[in-house]
Order: structure tokens, then C-alpha cells, then sequence
């Protein structure tokens, strides 16, 4: 079992994994660490990732990127709207108010949901992993922005599952980050000592998250995070916008107005960004034929760039002032400020975090995998497959929280949890009802980034009076969970009644305390509360009669943001259905390119100067030429989209063509070499013949017979060897060869079987002489008896040393 960590980003995604050795970031199919959050559909082709991406310019209405602000969102939200301004695909809204994403794919027009999108670019990360770690992907950590919502959350879950993940915890970018820092560092202080309290600043794509959080060993703890929808494209814009208006004055053209020119402009004025980060000098931006076949070029420097995007600037100072001011640290309380995230590479940044901060950037974590590496650490802490040493996260809950519901005195409204309260947690309440009651959740008003506040709305049935036909308690618990998920998790009724059974006094005439049956208390649940839970049944004794409190858990209905499981199941269904799909195009593609590469290659290997020139028949040449141009037009005309049987009954017709000249190739290129090779054989039997008749010491053990025996295989051989070699002689290269290689190496092989049994027979072993015999005497080990004057039987049989003499 391996365990992984997502870092899912709106520009790209990382996948790093817990290993023995550490963590490791896993590479994709380009070999490349970072995999863009692209997903594109050609034709019958679903692309992913890195192919996406390259695709966008020509392909980019079925080119989606940028999907993951979409997640959990309605399309009437005012920041969808916003963002549907600069996409290049079409955005539409669905029955239920949703985001659709209409894209063409199997030659039809298709809606995707963003959840959806997600799904397939989660599908490309998990069989990249199982490609690189050789084994079966399922569980997981994936991160998420510190400022999403539950609709965001829960839209990234729905997502996971579409794709057949399973998403052990959803986890804070910030938090992930923290603990990328943390876990290694061998200095921390102890958990009486004060803590070290450090900043991260994660400026990455499209967001920036500003947070604080105090470490001590084996723990750390978020402080406060703070969080803008400012980013590195918000840079990238504001170029494009700059270098298009200096265009229309100098080249009259307009780049706003197609998109494609205008993706172009936003690619390359990327690269001049990054470019300036290194260079304060004056940067050239040149790019071709771009549009109405008009090269155009242009100029910038990094102080011109700073001095336009001074409203940028001022928005990532804004959020960095507001962290300081909730995390309630001083400046003399900060140990450093680490940055993560690609843009915030950027320097004018790093020296706003200086000026702010008053101490210097810090760059000890891999600013664009420390999110990834942070995810996997989470991810093997609650494995039970893998040996790691704990490490406690406590997260903040970054929003407030209200609870409201209505009863007879009117609408109520309570607070249920304050803003950096600590996560994950439990709070139960108690309410006094005689009836079915609705409790909403909702986020404070003007608290969240996010047009709606609601959360949840939960009906409370099974509430009764009790036989008195007074109001019941009802405690409610509600808990934010290890996702950051804010839910009612449960409602218990507190019912009295009076048992009909006298009481029996315990030792001291009292009752112990306890339920009806007699059991232990329960354990505390979590929370500043949640010990009600756990209290022990109150018992109220008098004379005959005791009452008994009984818990009854009872039924809430739910509704709350995310997909029905139905809804699931079929999204589920639909992405298993694309994978096949996937595979069965991969299959048809490879096909066709078989087909097309042997057309190629045997079209050279049969021209005059080709490898199987020689081999063929001119008028069969002729013939395979013809039927090769055929294939060709073929390949490119009716055969451009054929099933994949279709494409392999074609090359199988042309290799049982073409088998023949390759086989006749082989042969006649392998004779020569095969017949060296029986030569050798020959020389090395009847050298060794000679040998023997030359009175050689190492074949003195061999007989006349065998001698003559090997004699007689090696002169058959010669003359196979020599009946061969002129059957060759008049034999034309484009006939069968009268002499197959198989033959050759056959007589080799018998040849060689024969002098090898006879040749390589080992030496009899001399006898051992007797033990009085031996050049030391007698050995006192090997004759036990020799002190009492006995001679051991010269008939028995002799007990040697391992060391004895073995003369060859």
C-alpha cells in the first residue's frame, strides 16, 4: 500500500509519496515534477495534463484550465461571472443553477461539471503514481486553499470520488505546509518551553494565503490565516493588458479581440515575468506572426512592472498586515517567514515581507512541492501501513459559525464557533423542544469569500413531550470534522420516566449511579461540551419509585452542499466508462501507428539501396510498392478513424507479405557466421585429435575408440560443411535458400554435443594410499585404536582428510 499527497493548484498539481527512504515527488509521463491542471477533448480523444496544456492554443474551446474556482459555485455567483471573462471555452448555467462546461468530445457536444473536469485530472494523477510506484492508488491527502468553504470542500470530495479516490483527510495548504516545515526540524522547543512561532506566506497562481502558526516538538498549532484571490495570472494580466494597449498604438492591431492572439500575449508575457524576478534590466518581448502575419516586439523593466502592479502590491501588503494583526504576535515574537508558492519568487514581494515582517524571506522549503511533501507526511501519519513517528496538527476553523433555529418565543441565533477556533472539534448544545425542529448552519454574514452563507439545514424529527406534555432536552452536537467540514452530527433526546419497579437501596440505602441495566457511564465525547454526552444517566430516587433519563438518538434529514449519491454513482459510472474508453483509443491509436510505421519502413528497406533489396522479386517489389501507397492513402483518408481490428488485419496481410524477404534476409545474412562457427568446431575437434596422437598428458585418459569415434563425427561434419558451402554458390537471394541456418547451427550443435562428452570427461581419481602409507605416518585421528597396539583392517574401507592428494 503507498500512500500519496495531492497538491491540487489551479495552475498545476504535485504528487509526492511517503517512501522508506523520506518523501519523494513522483514525476509524470514527460518526466516532469509538475502536472498542469489541464484537461482537453479531441475528437475521440480525452487528453490530460501535460498534453492538455500544449494543446490549448490550437484546441482551447475544448480545452478546459483554471476549473478549480468553479468547484461547489453557482453559475449566477458574482466570481464566476468574473472569471468567465477571460476564459477561452464556454461556461453555461445547468437546470439546478450550476456550472456546466460544454466541450465536444466523441464528435458530440458534452456539459461536464467542474466536479467532473476535476475528477479526470484526479484519474491522470492517481495512474501516474501507480505507473511510478508500481502498485494499485487509492487512499489519499489532498489539499485545499485555507479560505474554502464547505461547498468548496465538499465539491472537492465529490470529485475525488468520481475518480475512485479515497480521500483520507482534506487538508489546509497552509497546514500542509506548516508540517513540511516542522516535522524535520530537530530543534523545536518542548511543551512547556515557549513555542516558535513562524510565518508562511504562499503566494501562488491564483490565490495568496498569509498564515501563522506556533510549533513545539512533536506539535504544531495554526494561529491565524489570512487570504486574497491575488495571484501570479493577476500579474500576468495586467502585462497582457499593458503590451496590448502599446500594440493598438503601434500596430493597429487589437489582441482582446481573438482569443487566440490573446492566449499567446498571456504565454509569453509569463516568461517575461519570471525572467524579471532574475533581471532588474529591461527585458525584450518578441513574438511572431502574431497577428495578421505582424511580428511584434516590445520592451519592459522590472521597476516599470512593480510601478504598474503597485495595486496588487498594496492588496498582498493588506492581507499581510491583517495576519499580523490576528494572530495578535508581535514582531519579536516571529522566528522567520517562509515563503512558498511560484509567485512569490517575485521580488518587490519578498521585500514587502522584510519591510512588514522585519525579518528577510526565508526559502528552507521547496517553494513549489513543500504543499505535496506536507500531504504525504499527513497521508503516512494516519496510515497504518507506515512507520512514522506522530506529529499533532491543530487546525483553525477560518470562518464563524452560526446556529439559528425557531421554537415558540421565536427565531434564536447563537454563535456556535468563533473565528481561529481550533479544528478538528465538537460542541454540544441544549435546547428544550416538544416538537420536530429545523436547525440551520450558516457562515457569519460578510465573513466568507462566497455569495451564499448557508451551510446546512437539518430536521430534527422524533422530539415529543414527555408524559407530563412538558418541552424534552434535546442535545445537539455540532462538530467540525478532519476535512474542515461544519456539520450537525448528531441530536440525542433526554427521556424521563418513572420505572414501575421499587427501588433497591444499595449498601447505604443509595442507588449507584448508572443506567437501567446497570452499565458504565459512556466515555467524553470531543468539544468544551461534549463531556455531557458522556455523563451518567441522573437517577431520582424516592420512597418506591425511581425516574431514569434515556438516550434516544434521533432522525435528521439533511440538506446540505454536494451530490446526491445517485448523482455520484452515475458520475462515477460516466468516468469508469471514459477510462475504458481511454484505454480502447490508446489501443486504436497505437494500431494505426503500427500500421503507418510499417508501411514506412518497408517502403525504405525494399528501395535499391535498402536492407531487403536483394531479397525480392523487382515485380514483387512492384506489387508491395503499389500496395503500400494504397494503405497509405487509405491510412489518411477513409482508415483515419477505423476500429483497431480493422488497422491489425492490415498489417498482418503486409507482414505475411513481407515475412518471407525478411526471412530469406535473415538467413542468407546469418550463413556466413553461422558457418564460422561450425568451422571452429571442426578445427577445435581435430586439433584435439591431434593432441591425443601427440601423446598429450590431459587426454591420456580418453580410449582409441572415443578417439575415433569424435574423428569421424568432425570429418561428417567437413563434409556437410562443404556440400553446404556450394549448394550456396549458384543460389539466388531472392529464392529460399537451399541451406537453412537451422541446419548449420544444428550440425554445430551435434558436432560439439559429441566432442564435448568425450573431451571434457573428468580424470579418474587415483586411489588413496593406506594410512602407514602416507608420507606423515599413521594419523592419530584417523586410527583411534593405534594407542592400544590394534592395525586397523587393511580391507576397510580408508577415512581420507579433505585435503587429500587429487592428481589430475
Amino acid at each position: 500500500m503507498s500512500v500519496i499527497g495531492i497538491d491540487f493548484g489551479n495552475e498545476s498539481c504535485y504528487v509526492a509519496v511517503a517512501k522508506a527512504g523520506g518523501i519523494e515527488t513522483i514525476a509524470n509521463d514527460y518526466s516532469l515534477r509538475a502536472t498542469p491542471s489541464f484537461v482537453a477533448f479531441a475528437g475521440r480523444n480525452r487528453v490530460l495534463g501535460v498534453a492538455a496544456k500544449n494543446q490549448q492554443v490550437t484546441n482551447m474551446n475544448n480545452t478546459i484550465g483554471g476549473f478549480k474556482r468553479f468547484l461547489g459555485r453557482k453559475f449566477n455567483d458574482p466570481h464566476v461571472q468574473e472569471e468567465m471573462r477571460s476564459l477561452p471555452y464556454q461556461v453555461e448555467a445547468t437546470s439546478d443553477g450550476g456550472i456546466g462546461i460544454r466541450v465536444n468530445y466523441l464528435d458530440e457536444e458534452h456539459v461536464f461539471t467542474p466536479e467532473q473536469i476535476t475528477a479526470m485530472l484526479f484519474t491522470k494523477l492517481k495512474e501516474d503514481a501507480s505507473k511510478e510506484l508500481k502498485t494499485q492508488i487509492n487512499d489519499c491527502v489532498v489539499t485545499v486553499p485555507s479560505f474554502f468553504t464547505n461547498a468548496e470542500r465538499q465539491a472537492l470530495l465529490d470529485a475525488a470520488s468520481i475518480s475512485g479516490l479515497n480521500v483520507l483527510r482534506l487538508m489546509n495548504e497552509t497546514t500542509a505546509t506548516a508540517l513540511s516545515y516542522g516535522f524535520y526540524k530537530q530543534d523545536l522547543p518542548g511543551p512547556e518551553e515557549k513555542p516558535r512561532n513562524v510565518v508562511f506566506v504562499d503566494c501562488g497562481h491564483a490565490s495568496l494565503q498569509v498564515s501563522a502558526c506556533a510549533f513545539q516538538k512533536g506539535s504544531l498549532k495554526m494561529l491565524a490565516s489570512c487570504s486574497d484571490s491575488v495571484g501570479g495570472r493577476d500579474f500576468d494580466m495586467k502585462l497582457a493588458m499593458h503590451f496590448n494597449k502599446e500594440f493598438q498604438t503601434k500596430y493597429k492591431i487589437d489582441a482582446s479581440s481573438k482569443k487566440r492572439a490573446f492566449l499567446r500575449l498571456l504565454t509569453e508575457v509569463e516568461k517575461l515575468k519570471k525572467n524579471m524576478s532574475a533581471n532588474s534590466t529591461k527585458l525584450p518581448l518578441n513574438i511572431e506572426c502574431f497577428m495578421n502575419e505582424i511580428d511584434v516586439q516590445s520592451s519592459l523593466q522590472r521597476s516599470d512592472m512593480e510601478e504598474m502592479c503597485s495595486h496588487l502590491f498594496a492588496r498582498i501588503e493588506s492581507t499581510m498586515r491583517k495576519l499580523l494583526s490576528d494572530s495578535k504576535l508581535a514582531l519579536e515574537d516571529i522566528h522567520s517567514v517562509e515563503i512558498v508558492g511560484g509567485s512569490s519568487r517575485i521580488p518587490a514581494i519578498k521585500h514587502l515581507i522584510e519591510q512588514i515582517f522585519g525579518k528577510p524571506a526565508s526559502t528552507t522549503l521547496n517553494q513549489d512541492e513543500a504543499v505535496s511533501r506536507g500531504a504525504a507526511l499527513q497521508c503516512a501519519i494516519m496510515s497504518p501501513a507506515v512507520r512514522v513517528r506522530e506529529f499533532s496538527c491543530t487546525d483553525v476553523q477560518a470562518y464563524p459559525v452560526l446556529i439559528s433555529w425557531d421554537d415558540s418565543d421565536g427565531p434564536h441565533e447563537l454563535k456556535v464557533f468563533e473565528q481561529y477556533h481550533s479544528a478538528p472539534f465538537a460542541r454540544m448544545l441544549t435546547v428544550q423542544r416538544k416538537e420536530a425542529m429545523t436547525i440551520t448552519l450558516k457562515y457569519e454574514p460578510n465573513s466568507v469569500p462566497f455569495p451564499d452563507p448557508f451551510i446546512g439545514s437539518y430536521q430534527v424529527k422524533g422530539i415529543k413531550p414527555d408524559a407530563n406534555g412538558e418541552a424534552q432536552e434535546v442535545k445537539v452536537k455540532v462538530r467540525i470534522n478532519g476535512n474542515g467540514i461544519i456539520m450537525l452530527a448528531s441530536a440525542t433526546i433526554y427521556e424521563r420516566k418513572e420505572s414501575e419497579e421499587p427501588a433497591s437501596p444499595g449498601a447505604n440505602g443509595e442507588q449507584k449511579a448508572g443506567d437501567a441495566s446497570g452499565q458504565q457511564p459512556s466515555s467524553p465525547q470531543e468539544g468544551d461540551d461534549a463531556s455531557k454526552v458522556g455523563e451518567p444517566m441522573d437517577v431520582q430516587e424516592d420512597k418506591k419509585k425511581k425516574i431514569i433519563t434515556k438516550h434516544v438518538e434521533l432522525t435528521i434529514e439533511s440538506k446540505v452542499h454536494g451530490f446526491l449519491s445517485a448523482d455520484l454513482h452515475k458520475f462515477f459510472e460516466e468516468e469508469m466508462k471514459m477510462i475504458a474508453n481511454d484505454r480502447q483509443e490508446k489501443e486504436r491509436i497505437d494500431a494505426k501507428n503500427a500500421l503507418e510505421e510499417q508501411v514506412y519502413e518497408v517502403r525504405e528497406k525494399i528501395q535499391e539501396d535498402g536492407a531487403l533489396h536483394q531479397y525480392i522479386e523487382p515485380q514483387e517489389a512492384s506489387e508491395i510498392c503499389r500496395e503500400l501507397e494504397e494503405t497509405e492513402n487509405w491510412l489518411y483518408e477513409d482508415g483515419e478513424s477505423c476500429e483497431k481490428g480493422v488497422y491489425k488485419e492490415r498489417l498482418e496481410k503486409l507482414h505475411a507479405k513481407m515475412n518471407p524477404v525478411r526471412n530469406r534476409c535473415e538467413e542468407y545474412s546469418g550463413h556466413e557466421g553461422a558457418f564460422t562457427e561450425l568451422g571452429y568446431s571442426i578445427q577445435q575437434t581435430l586439433k584435439a585429435v591431434e593432441q591425443y596422437r601427440a601423446k598429450e598428458p590431459k587426454y591420456d585418459h580418453l580410449s582409441e575408440t572415443e578417439i575415433l569415434n569424435i574423428t569421424e563425427a568432425a570429418q561428417k561434419a567437413q563434409k556437410w560443411y562443404e556440400d553446404a558451402r556450394t549448394k550456396l554458390v549458384g543460389a539466388r537471394k531472392t529464392q529460399d535458400p537451399p541451406v537453412k541456418l537451422a541446419d548449420i547451427r544444428h550440425e554445430t550443435q551435434t558436432l560439439t554435443t559429441c566432442t564435448n562428452s568425450v573431451l571434457n570427461r573428468p580424470k579418474p581419481k587415483p586411489p588413496t594410499p593406506p594410512a602407514d602409507q602416507q608420507p606423515n605416518g599413521p594419523s592419530s585421528n584417523n586410527n583411534a585404536g593405534a594407542a592400544g597396539g590394534d592395525q586397523q583392517d587393511s580391507n576397510a574401507p580408508k577415512q581420507t582428510t579433505e585435503d587429500s592428494m587429487d592428481v589430475e
